[in-house]
Order: C-alpha cells, then sequence, then structure tokens
C-alpha cells in the first residue's frame, strides 16, 4: 500500500481528475496549497508598492493506493499535469503501514478499496 501525494498547478486539476478517472483511480483527497520552487514567485504592485508573491497557489491531491495501482496513477497525474514548464509539480510516493476503515473494522488492502 503507498500513499501518492502530488502538487499540481490549479489549472492542471480538472485534466488530472479525468486521467485518474481513465485509469479507474476513483478515490482522493484534494486541498488548495501553496508554496514554491524554482518558479520563484513574481513581483506585484499593491498601492503603488512592489511586493514580492513567492508563494504560489498549489494543488494537493493525496491518493492511498495498493501497490498494483501505483504506476497507472502516477502515468495518469503526470498524462493531466505536464507541459514541460517550470512548476508543473512534483510526485512523492510514500509507503502506508496500514489502512483501516472505519465503517465495517477492515484492514490493509482491502480496506483501501
Amino acid at each position: 500500500m503507498k500513499l501518492i501525494i502530488a502538487y499540481i498547478q490549479p489549472h492542471a486539476l480538472n485534466e488530472v481528475k479525468q486521467e485518474l478517472y481513465k485509469a479507474e483511480v476513483y478515490k482522493l483527497s484534494i486541498t488548495n496549497s501553496m508554496g514554491c520552487g524554482q518558479q520563484k514567485g513574481y513581483m506585484e504592485h499593491y498601492r503603488g508598492v512592489e511586493m514580492e508573491v513567492n508563494l504560489l497557489k498549489k494543488v494537493r491531491i493525496e491518493i492511498a493506493v495498493n501497490d498494483n495501482f501505483v504506476k497507472p496513477t502516477v502515468e495518469a497525474i503526470i498524462r493531466g499535469a505536464r507541459t514541460g514548464e517550470i512548476g508543473d509539480g512534483k510526485i512523492f510516493i510514500l509507503p502506508i503501514e496500514e489502512c483501516i476503515r472505519i465503517r465495517t473494522g477492515e484492514t490493509g488492502s482491502v480496506a483501501i478499496g
């Protein structure tokens, strides 16, 4: 079992979701986040004052999958989010020690679904 965490551009979210659905990955959690990387932000004028904005809007996607779904899930995220430009995002894959479905008490890979 793995936890896949992806940070992507907000405008890529719909395309990523469509690609995940095509890969039969339906269970995911999405959170708005902010961060910075190689993009380094941009300069903005507010009331005549120049300000550096280096925290940019991102979307964090978390998906818990069984081992056989890791590769299709990662490939779907890449297909949906890749533009070839700096700032496309990152994907992290972490091991999951245990999963428990609260409703039924099922554990392990059965609980992930």
